[in-house]
């Protein structure tokens, strides 16, 4: 039996991926061994979404042949597509294999271990055949990443995934459900829809019909709020998550048909990145701040309370004090529960790398430090609301806390809470029956409790009685 070791890197998508991978390799009689320990083949999933991401990749690379100089060092995805003959002269690497081709890695590891040479690195850009993956299990237990479509046609000018990852391209409905149906048979409970570009899915099913509306910011797009309403349906999802979303695809229509849903989680990840118009054309997003506003509006009409997080990127190219100013007025106005923020970082091979008016690094980590001060306050603001209320928490793991043990979960917000052991509490799927359950270190994975918000154990994490 042939030891593998692997390790990942970047984006929930190749999380997926690599899950996938190993359950293949677990299929065909295939040892998974720690990336530490010595194996026989070595895979690393890659990831190229910065020049950092590129330069992470390589050291695993190189790390995994130092381990074993005798051992298949395999380059698998996203760095592999965007720079093949860097990677093809690296002496690191033993063999490649890039987007598309992640599903036939077992196949194309036995026909390198024959001596079989092939070309294992499509033209990601000229394909629309979407690479079919399905998973029985994952390394969570509890939550569930569904990838529902890759590639992505937005052309952002600091990114360089749509070279890496091709043109949209979406899963078959009917896979995704017996997907969700197979896991729910073994207890999962809650399902998050992730892909390169979520809010396109479908996009490319109406092209092949001859359908050339535009989509975006003129009507709804009802292929995916279909999936999400059909996925709704299956017993046993309790929980369902969006990954990323389009801030466009934010209509009433699309916000009244998923606030219909009983599973779905009120906490909406809308990618902004600048709150000020002119880098947001820089940037070549298809947005204004009015319309991120529209959307965010919708939200909180629609649901209550719900949790709006998004991405901000500061020190972009040409950004003045006054571009500065704009967006943090806007992110101000908006108040949202959670902001991640990037200083930016030129990616080569984008148009943004060699704009005018780069950034120094400084002027990087200033206005940075300023985001994430607003952030700290407004997160700790959108948590203060729950104190006193009735809440239900799905538990993921049990931790030690100041010498304390609890377990820990997240609301339908993405709250995370925290509730001791050895105590009783109420299941949540169950109230109205009045069941309880006396929590104890090994009992907890996967209960839905529900209980009363006391107050905060941690920065971050809210305690339940």
């Amino acid at each position: 039996m042939k030891k593998v070791a692997f390790h990942n890197l970047g984006c929930k998508v190749n999380s997926y991926e690599m899950d996938a991978m190993l359950q293949e390799l677990k299929k065909h009689g295939y040892e998974i061994v720690p990336f530490e320990e010595k194996a026989d083949i070595y895979i690393v999933n890659t990831c190229t979404v910065t020049n950092i991401a590129d330069r992470k990749s390589r050291q695993m690379l190189h790390k995994a042949k130092k381990t074993n100089p005798e051992g298949i060092v395999v380059a698998v995805g996203c760095y592999v597509q965007s720079d093949t003959e860097g990677v093809r002269g690296d002496d690191a690497v033993d063999l490649m294999i890039g987007n598309n081709k992640k599903k036939d890695l077992v196949t194309i590891l036995e026909h390198y271990m024959e001596g079989v040479t092939e070309e294992n690195v499509i033209d990601i850009n000229h394909t629309d055949e979407y690479e079919e993956m399905k998973l029985t299990g994952t390394q969570e237990h509890t939550r569930a990443y569904i990838k529902i479509q890759d590639g992505c046609n937005q052309f952002c000018t600091y990114c360089l995934i749509p070279y890496a990852r091709g043109r949209v391209r979406s899963r078959k409905m009917e896979d995704i459900l017996t997907e969700i149906k197979g896991l729910t048979a073994i207890g999962y409970r809650e399902f998050v829809m992730t892909g390169i570009h979520i809010s396109s899915y479908g996009l490319d099913f109406l092209q092949k019909e001859g359908e050339t509306r535009a989509i975006y910011g003129l009507e709804t797009n009802y292929e995916f709020l279909r999936l999400l309403q059909e996925i709704d349906k299956i017993e046993g999802v309790e929980r369902l998550r969006l990954g990323s979303l389009e801030p466009r695809i934010v209509t009433e229509e699309f916000v009244k048909g998923i606030a219909k849903l009983r599973s779905i989680c009120p906490h909406f990840h809308l990618s902004l990145q600048s709150g000020c118009e002119a880098t947001l054309k820089r940037m070549n997003r298809h947005y204004t701040p009015e319309q991120f506003v529209t959307g965010v509006t919708l939200l909180r009409k629609y649901f209550e309370h719900p949790a709006i997080t998004t991405d901000v990127i500061v020190g972009f190219p040409g950004e003045t004090e006054e571009e500065f100013a704009q967006t943090k007025a806007f992110l101000e106005q908006v108040r949202f529960y959670e902001m991640h923020v990037f200083k930016y970082s030129k990616r080569k091979g984008t148009k943004a790398a060699i704009m005018d008016g780069q950034i120094p690094e400084p002027v990087k980590a200033k206005r940075s430090d300023v985001l994430l001060t607003m952030d700290e306050r407004d997160s700790e603001e959108f948590r203060a609301y729950y104190f006193n209320k009735t809440t239900t928490v799905l538990l993921e793991e049990e931790k030690e806390i100041k010498g304390k043990s609890y377990w820990l979960g997240h609301t339908k917000e993405y709250v995370k809470v925290a509730v001791e052991t050895d105590k009783e509490y109420k299941i949540a799927d169950d109230i109205e029956k009045g069941k309880t359950i006396f929590l104890t270190k090994e009992n907890g994975q996967n209960q839905m409790l529900t209980g009363i918000i006391t107050g905060v154990l941690e920065k971050d994490i809210l305690y339940m009685d």
